[in-house]
């Protein structure tokens, strides 16, 4: 329960070709008098992302101040990856541990001052709009190649858009699928025919849409949306072994316990913008708790001075000790994000509104972010937006502010009007010591409120694959989103939009409701940015009126490193260590 679902971008609110974007609080040199300084997720600091232009757009990326080649990174982590093809890709830490070794047409460039630019990533710019956002192009760039040193083709590009398509495809992002004209009838190229509405010329690759969208180059940096060569193409075995065009590919991975990649001697600094290439290799390792894991980077001995992590935040138990030793605090990245931690409720199991209303006042919110280990490490949540998302308005219509610890009382008065004293809740989480204990809460405060309460534990690494089936046999489970690209749209479209109801799909409450759909479909048609955000806000509270989910918190991230790993920065893109801009200290 500590990372998003979907965590892509820190980011909402595009207005043409940028867009404001919340700004990483950096962990520095700590403090002295034994005081965390911890950040706030409400008044956070904002800075804006730009669209990048062609200059932006070329190779090399440029160097970070001091750093080196050489030596080993490794990382200590809780679990493998689900899905390695692109395709399948919509979890955060699989969109984080893939930067290395995929690209894209578009990306996120990071310079040293932690700002963050939209740029052409395989394409020469971040594209060219045409038609009010129903046409865009992307124009590729010379002497990318493959880990085998063939080149990244266009047909290759055409493929990777047009797999998507597939039915063995149903685990990531739906937008490209959604947007391009007659994809609603397209099942994929491996008939041997390929979808009009994507065009080729020469090294230029065109899509045409079915509706405007002035964001749609900000929806291709999607790792969802990395490339895929066409004749490397597995298929479903693809997950296993994805082709590298990145500075990195994969040297050895053997499933829920390690991931290695070693340099890809066929990559050309030269075409690429976003990423540096300074270790020799990444060994990335497996099934390390989050106690476990904050206890080696503590003691920061042998192979651990080159560790970091890409899940594993700083445990609860020892986030007091941490953040108030200042020469344990200076080796710790802290960074807001607009991810808001939820639990949504099975809309189709859970039919009563008035139980799914006493759920949300029976919440524990104070308990659980007590066992997270308190604010440092997340702020209570009242609402589906962050505070540090455009259009987020403030409200609490279940009594968090005032009863933090919930309100069983008034959970039992709902129940009984309901006539639903003893409704049984089946409750997923994922496996972890503190996903347990929060479990534990969780459990006594809705029984407390009158609910009969049955625990179920799912494996972390396939946990999403399990509460994303429609048949999943659960009322309630740990869930989390942030926004996939500068736009509200991306938000409420795929968590609460009644289309994006099915297998592998997002609506995890499965909310199909006529006034919420159409006030979706309205909102994204608001062309103005600031009534647009005010329409966000407003089907947020819609939503919360329905209560198909408990907005449970907004993290603040604490990753704790190595004494030898220099340059750790948080990467805007993908809400994490910054991996391409780690080197190790000599």
């Amino acid at each position: 329960m500590a990372f998003s679902r979907r965590n892509f971008l820190i980011a909402t609110g595009v207005v043409a070709a940028s867009s404001s974007v919340l700004t990483a609080c950096g962990g520095g040199s700590g403090s002295g008098g034994g005081k965390s300084d911890a950040p706030k997720v409400s008044g956070s600091e904002t800075v804006e992302i730009l669209v990048g232009t062609k200059a932006d757009s070329t190779g090399p990326a440029p160097e970070v101040k001091d750093a080196v080649k050489g030596g080993i990174v490794y990382s200590l982590d809780q679990f493998d990856m689900d899905h390695m093809d692109p395709a399948q890709i919509y979890v955060s830490t699989e969109g984080a541990i893939t930067v290395p070794i995929m690209r894209g047409l578009t990306g996120y460039k990071l310079d040293e001052k932690g700002g963050c630019t939209l740029v052409g990533d395989v394409a020469t710019d971040a594209g060219t709009m045409k038609d009010g956002g129903k046409t865009w192009s992307f124009t590729i760039k010379d002497g990318v190649k493959w880990e085998d040193g063939s080149d990244v083709t266009m047909d290759d590009v055409r493929h990777t858009y047009e797999r998507l398509f597939a039915d063995f495809v149903t685990e990531g992002p739906r937008y490209v699928q959604q947007f391009l004209v007659g994809g609603d009838k397209y099942k994929g190229p491996y008939e041997g025919k390929h979808l009009d509405s994507i065009e080729i010329d020469g090294k230029t690759i065109t899509f045409r849409l079915n509706e405007p969208r002035a964001d749609f180059n900000f929806t291709l940096a999607m790792r969802g949306f990395s490339l895929v060569p066409q004749k490397k193409d597995t298929k479903e075995q693809y997950d296993k072994r994805p082709f590298s065009c990145g500075p990195y590919k994969i040297g050895e991975r053997k499933v829920g316990k390690s991931l290695t990649y070693v340099r890809n001697e066929h990559w050309d600094p030269k075409t690429d913008s976003i990423r540096n290439a300074y270790p020799d290799e990444y060994r990335f390792r497996f099934g390390f708790q989050p106690l476990a894991a904050t206890d080696r980077f503590i003691a920061d001995s042998g192979e651990d001075k080159q560790a970091m992590a890409i899940f594993n935040e700083v445990a609860p138990e020892r986030i007091a000790k941490v953040l108030t030793d200042p020469a344990l605090k200076k080796r710790v990245l802290t960074a807001v994000d607009t991810v808001t931690y939820y639990w949504p409720i099975n809309t189709t199991r859970i039919t009563d509104v008035k139980v799914r209303q006493a759920i949300n006042w029976a919440w524990p919110h104070q308990q659980l972010q007590t066992i997270r280990g308190g604010a440092s490490t997340s702020e209570l949540a009242t609402t589906i937006l962050s505070p540090v998302t455009p259009g987020h308005q403030k409200f609490d219509l279940y009594g968090v502010a005032k009863k933090p610890g919930g309100d069983p009382e008034k959970a039992k008065a709902l129940l009984k009007e309901a006539g639903k004293v003893g409704q049984k809740l089946v409750i997923a989480y994922q496996t972890s010591d503190n996903a347990l204990k929060q479990a534990v809460a969780i459990k006594n405060a809705l029984e407390a409120a009158g609910f009969k309460v049955v625990n179920k534990q799912l494996d972390k690494s396939t946990f999403y694959t399990q509460i994303g089936k429609v048949d999943n046999g659960y009322d309630l489970f740990a869930a989390g989103w942030s926004p996939d690209w500068p736009n509200g749209y991306s938000v409420f479209y795929p968590c609460w939009s009644g289309e994006n109801i099915g297998n592998g799909r997002s609506n995890y409450a499965q909310l199909d409701n006529a006034s919420v759909n159409k006030a979706i479909d309205a909102a994204s048609a608001i062309p103005d940015p600031e009534k647009a955000n005010k329409a966000w806000g407003d089907i947020d509270r819609q939503i919360m009126e329905l209560a198909p989910v408990v907005p449970d918190y907004h993290s603040i991230r604490n990753w704790m490193y190595g004494s030898k790993i220099g340059n750790v920065v948080f990467d805007y893109g993908n809400t994490c260590i910054a991996l391409c801009k780690l080197y190790i200290k000599k």
